[in-house]
């Protein structure tokens, strides 16, 4: 099994090592899609997450727990249905002072309420049940994209989208979900209780007009008619006063994500740090970091603020508001004091069903800040992230086993193009090359396109098929958690290697201390010298033997006596080994190629050979 196939346009799965370089390219199309999918609309995000949702692993218990929790608020909603109805001879049987039936209602209420608070109890079993599957299905989801081959370090060049993934998939997803099941669930409820209490308050006030200048004016169902007034006055103003809190909030995630970003980088970084004496310097980042957080905070602060003075007023208002709405029922004789008390109750419902915008909008812009960041990134993640200024695109095919071409090859960035000074390059299986770069050239950018990692450019680039190519960056290796086996066998399985052939691998790279650390989990990247995480990484190579080597200045990084070991490994385990070398190589390196290529600017001319080029 290849650990890279060229099968998948463009063709491979980097073996990647080193940190995330930002080449300071244009933001692509991957940034521009998601911006514009934020302003596409809540009702196409939304749209988009649900399909996503339903179609996963987890989309047949979400059915479920929604279902569920329908049944469940419809079920409540009749039980309150029922407790309104109880007002009416409770407070009758209260006025008339009959214990005999006050105490016969006190146990119908008893009874309700015990139902009411099963199915309380219920709801809220399903409603944090949902939370839980749905922040499975979407981290599931974005996690399936972002780890697509290329996708993640496409989108790190992308512009502000590629920034903090992590604060995405995991406050942000985390809160839009908590925040979505909430609102989602009392949204539900509330439509469902005005619809029922709505009729109530239609029947109690079918009748009801208004005399002026001796004529009755008819206005039935008048109370239906000042809730829905009632409400929608304050959710208007809600939203008038509160729009601002949706771009607040999301400017705080955003400076809240920097901020972490920078301790995390600081934690990372404390040796280099500490050696410098950096901590005066590091200690003045955290704290402009600090003061932009402060800043969204204090300006979120004003506007909820302001909001406050909206749900606050109408909350206190909503005291007395449904009995002065039912007095007049009552006054008029048209009612009992129960039946005013039961249409108090009815209308409290009525209106507090309505006035869900009003007591959740400063709710409702935090979720849609959330939503506007998770959503803007999956439409990051699931655009075309290829697309960016360059209008030409290097074109990689699938060609013969055995060698690898290289046609009319030209890398293009911001300082312009470059070139290989020979237009057409075969590559056969075995051989050795070394690409040297001028200066002003763009090593690092070639090795990149010839991974598949930067396909801006013109040319063609034609893989072997079916055969394992490892791909070597510049920097320090990387190295994920787990044991050390997990290490050398990264991305395969550990347990494909027997226990001898990674005793081997470890012994002929100078690292033989390490075998009794095989199964020992640790912060390899912490526990090892920069030159031993070198050798792991050829020790990595020896134990998976690729039929293809393509490096980036790996040679030149190590130290004479690890490249010794290095170059006798290629030379005679790794014999069958195709090697391509991009940049320097010391000069005990260089024996090992049999072919030197330069790199030129594009628009230069291409040097004439030097005596004896066709070898180092």
């Amino acid at each position: 099994m290849p650990l890279s196939s060229p099968a998948s346009p463009p063709g491979v799965r980097p073996w990647g090592w080193g940190s995330t370089i930002n080449d300071n390219a244009a933001a692509d199309a991957a940034a521009l899609a998601a911006e514009a999918g934020a302003r596409s609309g809540v009702f196409r995000q939304l749209g988009t997450l649900r399909r996503a949702l339903f179609a996963s692993s987890v989309g047949r218990s979400l059915k479920v727990l929604m279902s569920s929790l329908l049944l469940v608020i419809i079920g409540t909603s009749f039980g309150q249905i029922v407790l309104n109805r109880w007002n009416k001879p409770f407070y009758d049987a209260l006025s008339r002072r009959d214990l005999r039936e006050f105490l016969v209602q006190l146990g119908v209420f008893f009874m309700i309420a015990a139902v009411l608070l099963v199915l309380n109890v219920f709801q809220r079993w399903v409603v944090e049940s949902l939370k839980i599957k749905l922040r499975e299905g979407v981290v599931r989801d974005l996690v399936g994209h972002w780890m697509l081959p290329r996708r993640a370090f496409w989108l790190s060049t992308a512009g502000p989208m590629g920034v903090n993934p992590d604060q995405r998939m995991t406050e942000d997803a985390q809160k839009m979900c908590d925040l979505s099941t909430d609102l989602g669930a009392g949204l539900l409820q509330a439509s469902i209780l005005f619809i029922s209490f709505s009729g109530i308050l239609w029947g109690i006030s079918a009748d009801f007009s208004i005399r002026i200048g001796g004529i009755d004016y008819a206005v039935p169902g008048f109370m239906v008619w000042a809730a829905i007034l009632y409400a929608g006055t304050g959710s208007l103003l809600s939203y008038w006063v509160g729009r601002s809190l949706i771009a607040r909030n999301a400017d705080r995630y955003s400076r809240e994500g920097e901020l972490r970003f920078a301790l995390v980088r600081i934690n990372e970084h404390l040796d280099g740090i500490s050696l410098a004496a950096g901590e005066a310097d590091e200690k003045r980042r955290v704290e402009r970091h600090l003061g932009d957080v402060m800043a969204a905070m204090r300006r979120l602060v004003r506007g909820w603020t302001n909001l406050t003075w909206v749900t606050a007023g109408f909350g206190w208002t909503t005291l007395v508001a449904p009995i002065l709405i039912a007095a007049p029922l009552y006054l008029t004789g048209k009612i009992s004091f129960g039946g005013m008390m039961m249409a108090a109750a009815a209308f409290t419902q009525a209106q507090q069903a309505l006035r869900w915008f009003v007591d959740n909008f400063g709710t409702i812009a935090e979720w849609r800040a959330t939503l506007l960041r998770v959503a803007g990134f999956r439409e990051a993640l699931t655009a075309n992230a290829e697309i960016v200024r360059y209008a030409s695109r290097i074109t990689y095919t699938d060609g013969a086993s055995g060698s690898m071409s290289i046609d009319g090859l030209e890398v293009e960035s911001a300082p312009g193009r470059d070139r290989l000074d020979q237009a057409n390059v075969v590559v056969r299986a075995g051989e050795r090359v070394l690409i040297l770069g001028t200066a002003g050239t763009g090593k690092t950018l070639l090795f990149r396109a010839l991974a598949g990692l930067w396909p801006w450019g013109v040319g063609e680039i034609t893989r072997p098929a079916d055969e394992a190519i490892l791909y070597m960056p510049r920097g320090t290796p990387y190295l994920p958690s787990g044991t050390l086996r997990d290490v050398l066998a990264y991305p395969m399985a550990a347990d494909r290697f027997a226990q001898n052939t990674c005793e081997h691998a470890l012994k002929r790279l100078g690292l033989e201390r390490l075998v009794p650390l095989l199964d020992a989990e640790l912060r390899w990247d912490r526990e090892l010298s920069h030159e031993d995480q070198m050798c792991l990484a050829f020790s990595r190579v020896l134990l998976q033997s690729p039929s293809w080597l393509v490096m980036d200045e790996a040679l030149s990084m190590l130290e004479d006596e690890s490249l010794e070991r290095v170059i006798d490994v290629l030379s005679h385990e790794l014999s069958a080994t195709s090697i391509i070398h991009i940049g320097k190589a010391a000069e005990t390196g260089n024996r090992l190629f049999s072919r030197v290529l330069h790199l030129v600017k594009a628009t230069t001319e291409v040097p004439p050979p030097a005596p004896g080029s066709d070898r180092p």
